[in-house]
């Protein structure tokens, strides 16, 4: 299998980029794998802390070893906003493939350094586990919300960017360019869209040089998605959608079964959910 820094390193060259899903249990990881596989295509799924601490840090990386092993897979996992440098290590220790030290919150100054001590901790574990930085802020949760958070509206800058990349030596960079966690309920709908400052994701590709990562896609345009890509955005995150999908497709099973109470019965009908929506991100995003 390749490693996830060659898949990257294609995908930026043929101007596609690698989807990435969340997964917070079986049903989704299993959607998520099959759609990739079905298109053959590489694939990222992740597992935010809060994820890691439902299913397990152990248990993630085993799941994905077993998919790996069990196919010939390309499908590599990514320990979502990591916020600390001990759950930093521990991914790492696991076999993670890509690890978020997410320290966007604080200060640029206080970000850069602690991004920095990161870098420095997971690649004495593994120097070939990619680490990525976050500068700007853009939300902090995957929910369906009623109005845009404040702040949103500012952008990471290509000297910010540039300054953080140097500075940190990550390999990945996810800045602010318009994205944002979460869905507003127009969103959800189909009424609204995010809109992306495609220009502002050109500057700062050329300024740092290295992958870039598109965060809170879920409820962007198609449009958007692909001017996005081409200008420089090698991984697209899709998180909100997932867990929609995966509700209403329970919803949709007990409502036909309002009996049924065994778990594999209900559960294909989030796994279907699920499908249609990672099936028709990849193929977006690689333009197919």
């Amino acid at each position: 299998m390749r490693s996830l820094k060659e898949v990257l390193r294609e995908a930026r060259e043929k101007q596609v980029a690698v989807g990435h899903f969340n997964f917070s249990d079986l049903t989704a990881l299993r959607a998520a794998a099959e759609s990739a596989r079905e298109l053959r295509l590489p694939v990222m799924v992740g597992v935010s802390e809060g994820e890691r601490e439902f299913v397990g840090v152990r248990e993630s990386a085993a799941l994905v070893e077993c998919i790996r092993d069990e196919h010939g897979q390309e499908i590599y996992l990514n320990a979502d906003h990591t916020h600390s440098i001990a759950h930093a290590e521990q991914a790492a220790k696991a076999g993670f493939d890509e690890i978020i030290f997410d320290a966007s919150s604080q200060p640029f100054d206080k970000n850069l350094a602690e991004t920095k001590r990161a870098v420095e901790a997971v690649k004495s574990i593994n120097p070939a586990i990619m680490v990525e930085g976050e500068i700007g802020y853009i939300g902090a949760s995957s929910a369906i919300l009623d109005k845009v958070p404040e702040g949103m509206s500012t952008l990471t800058t290509p000297a910010e960017a540039r300054q953080f990349v140097e500075g940190t030596r990550v390999d990945v960079l996810a800045p602010a360019v318009g994205n944002m966690h979460g869905m507003l309920k127009s969103m959800v709908s189909g009424k609204a869209h995010k809109r992306l400052s495609i220009e502002r994701i050109g500057e700062i590709e050329k300024a740092v040089g290295i992958f870039m990562t598109l965060h809170g896609g879920s409820g962007t345009s198609d449009d958007d998605f692909r001017a996005a890509i081409r200008a420089g955005m090698t991984i697209v995150h899709v998180n909100t959608e997932i867990r929609i999908a995966w509700r209403r497709g329970v919803e949709a099973a007990l409502k036909a079964e309002p009996e049924e109470v065994a778990p594999y019965k209900i559960l294909p009908g989030a796994l279907d959910a699920i499908k249609e929506v990672t099936s028709s991100r990849l193929k977006l995003f690689r333009f197919m």
